[in-house]
């Protein structure tokens, strides 16, 4: 499972909640118990994929740069992928075998269905609905 998308949920869900406040990486680094060089390593990427704003100084921070309802969870699962979601075949299966001559093929068209089903389905709700999910 890719890390990014859990450590970009948890800072945006922390800015959604936060309603416009700026937080900043060490206050979210402490909520999800990292380093905040790390954090702000994520914010960096998710401020370039256009979801948060961030400044530095003294009242620095991050906040959303736009409504959560409008941060689709696949928006956030798209700006964190680091390639295919389920991986690729790495092995050369013997080619004199039915199953190894097709196999690569065959997994390669599954997980990319699975991965199609993922982001439909992460599409389907958004960064709103699942912050309220938090007391």
């Amino acid at each position: 499972m890719n890390g990014r998308f859990a450590i970009s949920m948890h800072i945006l869900t922390l800015l959604a909640k936060a309603n416009g406040e700026w937080l900043t990486s060490d206050f979210i680094a402490g909520s999800i118990n990292i380093n905040p060089v790390l954090v702000r390593k994520e914010i960096s990427s998710l401020r370039n994929k256009g979801l948060v704003i961030s400044r530095e100084g003294k009242n620095g921070g991050s906040i959303l740069a736009k409504p959560a309802s409008q941060i689709r969870l696949s928006d956030v699962f798209l700006a964190t992928r680091q390639g295919a979601f389920l991986g690729a075949a790495r092995n050369t299966p013997n080619p004199d075998c039915p199953v190894g001559r097709q196999i690569n093929k065959h997994l390669d068209t599954l997980y990319q269905e699975a991965e199609e089903a993922l982001i439909s389905k992460l599409g389907d709700s958004t960064l709103d609905v699942f912050s309220h999910r938090f007391d």
